[in-house]
């Protein structure tokens, strides 16, 4: 089977991740609770069949090294440092937020959602210029 499609897969799944947070973020915002709980729970969804993606990706590919030169490679690395640390925290993030959030702990979900979005976010965009730097900026 050809699976050269992960790559491309996993952006799509991080920027629909990332879609999905921001609107969720816009309607409790609001006071729709529904319609954020409906984007929050597809959000987690897209993050979870993009880490099984990246997961198969690499244990069939391994690591795709950056072909960058100069600053654009410093920024590259800049960029994958900070995503890979902060994709190793979000995920207890998301663990804790959803958690409190089941179990109607909303004034705990709403204090550990502060500091989940933005990593989140982070995360879920700097995916998304990961493999644009990988696979769309310097390719023939």
């Amino acid at each position: 089977m050809n699976w050269t499609w992960l790559p491309e897969f996993n952006a799509v799944m991080n920027a629909t991740s990332a879609v999905l947070v921001s609107t969720g973020y816009f309607f409790i915002r609001r006071g729709r609770v529904a319609a954020h709980r409906a984007c929050m729970i597809t959000a987690l969804a897209a993050s979870t069949l993009f880490l099984a993606g990246y997961l198969t990706n690499h244990a069939l590919f391994g690591i795709v090294l950056f072909n960058g030169t100069g600053a654009a490679r410093t920024v590259y690395h800049a960029i994958l440092t900070t995503h890979s640390i902060l994709a190793v925290v979000i995920l207890p993030l998301v663990a804790v937020t959803v958690v409190n959030a089941v179990r109607g702990r909303f004034d705990a979900h709403a204090r550990i959602a502060r500091v989940t979005l933005p990593i989140w976010l982070y995360v879920s965009v700097t995916g998304v210029v990961i493999y644009w730097m990988l696979y769309r900026a310097n390719s023939p």
